[in-house]
């Protein structure tokens, strides 16, 4: 009896498991985003890239565009989307319009089986040298923005822009951070319509860049998040122990400066290359693995930053994969988490599989294992 009892037990736990299994990847979602970069010609399919995401357990996804098939791959995957318009037709959404019909396509047919979330228009404009561009952007925002509003979607989709940090004037100390006086006619209204709308300010910080620039004054353990003394504010006695917390603060400080304070500052695009040139210094696996690992596990912890304690980084990590076709020195084509076949590009604590076939791989596994828990199953009570 007491045998048959412990079976009995075992083929309980067994079959609790088995209806659990289909719920794991909804109940352990890492809280990172990921950028889904597309710069290359020997990537997975979206429907494998969508079954990859869902075995790491990654919610959350930013495209540099809206690709269709992209989005379809990921219908009722629960995963959190930022979709983008890019550069090159950012003057064409200032027209009410042309942004009322690129959100009919791009857009309303994904939801709710899509949760797209945030569009961004344009990316790193400020620091482009085109003016007209940067005249447009604001007006191109509002204009997608008052195309939600007539589509019922602006309390769902927010639309914002992703900056690079050159748009800092002064960013050291943290606390005396500001936009550079040239950018000021662009900054100070986008900044309003921030404020308006309630979305985000992002910005895409880069540690590395700052290291490969000067690894001879920089120390890599402050870029790294590993143990140092810290940098401390002498105005305000804050101790930064991590350059990605200094560069936040510096951001927050220049918006601050410019009269806002209900703005929360994201980071759209943060990572750490694999692989560079001879001058590109810093650039390895075994840093990439550091900088990555740490800001996991940092992000883990729910943690803020010295002025904003109490206000976890929302962070998306550049990138999913190595791109093999992106421009520019050998680091820009390293700074995936993985290979396009699927495999690591070093370890980090990610547990993933890229699925050989479609989507439905997946519940073809869940559908195996119920086969074999009830062949277990027959054996015990046998």
């Amino acid at each position: 009896m007491a045998v048959r009892s412990c079976r009995l037990l075992l083929l309980l736990l067994l079959l609790v498991f088995w209806l659990l299994s289909g719920q794991v990847l909804q109940t352990l979602s890492l809280t990172i985003g990921i950028n889904y970069g597309q710069i290359a010609n020997n990537l997975p399919s979206p429907t494998r890239v969508a079954g990859l995401l869902q075995s790491l357990n990654i919610s959350r996804v930013k495209l540099y565009d809206a690709d269709q098939k992209v989005l379809s791959a990921f219908l009722n995957t629960n995963i959190e989307f930022i979709i983008g318009i890019g550069n090159e037709n950012v003057s064409t959404m200032t027209d009410l319009a042309k942004a009322q019909a690129w959100l009919q396509q791009h857009v309303k047919p994904y939801i709710p089986h899509t949760r797209i979330t945030c569009i961004t228009v344009g990316n790193e404009v400020f620091t482009s040298n085109d003016t007209v561009l940067k005249s447009n952007l604001l007006p191109a925002m509002q204009s997608v923005y008052q195309a939600l509003v007539a589509l019922g979607l602006d309390k769902q989709v927010n639309v914002t822009t992703a900056h690079s940090l050159d748009i800092l004037g002064n960013s050291y100390p943290p606390s005396s951070g500001s936009f550079r006086q040239d950018l000021a006619e662009y900054i100070h209204p986008l900044l309003n319509f921030h404020s308006m709308t309630k979305s985000p300010f992002l910005v895409n910080a880069y540690p590395y860049f700052a290291y490969k620039a000067n690894p001879n004054t920089i120390s890599l353990e402050y870029v790294l998040f590993q143990p140092n003394a810290g940098v401390p504010d002498p105005n305000t006695n804050l101790n930064y122990d991590n350059m990605l917390d200094a560069q936040v603060d510096s951001v927050y400080t220049a918006i601050q400066a410019m009269g806002q304070t209900d703005i929360d500052v994201r980071i759209s695009e943060t990572g750490w290359p694999s692989k560079g040139d001879p001058d590109e210094a810093g650039a390895t696996p075994e840093n990439a693995a550091i900088y990555n690992g740490n800001l996991l596990r940092r992000i883990a912890m729910n943690q803020g930053t010295p002025l904003k304690p109490s206000v976890p980084i929302d962070i998306y990590v550049f990138a999913l994969f190595n791109e093999d076709l992106k421009p520019g020195p050998t680091s820009e084509r390293n700074y995936g988490l993985f290979y396009p076949d699927g495999t690591p590009v070093y370890n980090i604590g990610l547990r993933g599989y890229l699925p050989l076939m479609s989507s439905s791989s997946k519940r073809m596994v869940i559908h195996g294992l119920g086969l074999h828990i009830m062949t277990i199953a027959a054996f015990l009570l046998a």
